[in-house]
């Protein structure tokens, strides 16, 4: 192109230009946009998309202002994502975190304490049931406001109790063993349990360490290689052994643990949770399924020992933290007000089953319901995990072990001379986290 035709284009390109910003005015205000990350959903991911677009619309309705959702893959990305948004400054503005995560939120003393003003924003701690405020913080420096209630329960098949004349799960571990050898016949295991799931075989051990009087961190010391510890994870294993769980379950999710419980194939499952009901009121198990506690009294013992504490579950569910970065607090706040409100937690609990943490849904949700009533008193008789900055640095060497001994799970026994090895390693791991948290 000549000089002279670019130079006859100049203004015919500005002219446009100016005609376009002519005709278009200035650019109007900018839209905030609030930005959550939340777990992943891998029980019901069409429905949680759904949710995140159905809550996006109302707060948009609600504040103007628009949502944005990000989830975390696993556990461990839990970690890795709080930890790069604390020393980058930056970062999602509200973040849902398990239960057992809200110690090391605390430790970084990145996220925001809540003050009487901002529990008021969100219809103060009355709002709440008292139990799901267990993990919220230390008392006058909470930093979590609670989401949703995840108790862990027993499920079992009610017809094939029945048939070996069982009227209900053992209230102890002995027991049910031995109720779940008189139930696998017929082609049905006694028991269903996800091996492979990270997520859910560090908290039954966690159960039975409590059960057996070691909360495996107290202070600065950390006992995950005490004998109390070999014993919990010695009745994890001992149900592969006894031929009680089908052999294929050490590499089982807990989705997979659900589906043969929910096909009929296992009289009984171990660490479900209301999550579970949507899945079982649409299998062959419809009508059939009830649930129950999780046995409390330990491997060995007639009742709870000296020291020992009956816990049902580890205190489970989601909380909401707001990072002291965000340049948003007030529609942090907002979103959380409306996430936690009545209708919304009813909501939740008609997509996704889980439990209200709000005292009045819960209630409402409830009602006329007793077949629920195990999973409200699972939560009531919930233990939580320490609070300490490292507790997810403990949390993930508990699971580490299992993963180390899938391959001797799957060959059908796990000796105790290969536990011991593994805890000694991740007593080391977690011993050192703790030394440096704060």
């Amino acid at each position: 192109m000549s000089r002279r035709r670019a130079a006859g284009l100049v203004p015919l390109v500005l002219a446009a230009v100016l005609g376009a910003t002519t005709a278009c005015g200035p650019a109007g205000p900018e839209v905030p946009a609030l930005q959550v990350i939340a777990s992943v959903n891998g029980s019901y991911p069409v429905q949680q998309k759904q949710w995140f677009a159905g809550i996006a619309a109302k707060f948009k309705q609600r504040t103007g202002a628009n949502l944005e959702f990000d989830t975390f893959s696993s556990t461990g990305d839990v970690l890795t994502r709080m930890q790069t948004s604390v020393i980058s400054n930056q970062g999602p503005d509200v973040f849902e975190l398990g239960t057992t995560f809200t110690p090391t939120a605390f430790s970084t003393g990145a996220f925001t304490t809540l003050t009487d003003e901002d529990w008021a924003k969100v219809g103060g701690k009355q709002r709440f049931r008292p139990e799901t405020l267990g993990l919220s913080g230390p008392p006058g420096r909470e930093i979590a406001v609670p989401e949703t209630s995840l108790p862990y329960v027993l499920v079992y098949n009610k017809d094939l109790l029945a048939k070996a004349g069982i009227s209900r799960p053992a209230d102890s571990w002995d027991g049910l063993l031995a109720q779940a050898k008189q139930l696998t016949r017929d082609g049905a295991y006694g028991l269903s349990v996800a091996y492979g799931d990270t997520g859910d075989t560090w908290k039954l051990v966690r159960n039975l360490t409590v059960q057996l009087g070691n909360p495996l961190v107290q202070g600065k010391t950390v006992t995950l290689d005490d004998p109390r510890t070999l014993a919990a994870y010695r009745t994890l294993y001992s149900w592969r052994s006894a031929g009680v769980v089908d052999p294929a379950a050490a590499g089982w999710n807990n989705s997979q643990a659900l589906a043969e419980f929910a096909a009929g194939k296992s009289a009984m499952m171990l660490g479900t949770s209301g999550l579970s009901q949507h899945t079982l009121d649409s299998s062959a198990v419809a009508g059939k399924y009830a649930y129950a506690t999780m046995p409390t009294i330990p491997p060995g013992h007639t009742t709870v020992p000296p020291g020992g504490r009956p816990a049902t579950s580890i205190l489970s569910g989601n909380n909401l933290v707001v990072a002291d970065y965000s340049r948003q607090p007030g529609l942090a706040f907002a979103y959380i007000d409306l996430v936690t409100s009545e209708a919304e937690q009813e909501h939740l609990f008609d997509v996704f089953g889980t439990l209200p943490a709000n005292a009045a849904a819960t209630a409402k949700v409830t009602a006329g319901k007793p077949a629920l009533k195990p999973i409200l008193d699972s939560g009531r008789g919930s233990a939580g995990t320490p609070f300490t900055g490292a507790w997810g640095d403990v949390q993930l060497q508990l699971s580490n072990v299992t993963v180390q001994l899938i391959p001797q799970l799957a060959r059908g026994c796990v000796s105790d001379t290969q536990i011991t090895e593994q805890l000694r390693a991740a007593q080391k791991t977690a011993s050192d986290a703790v030394a440096r948290a704060r």
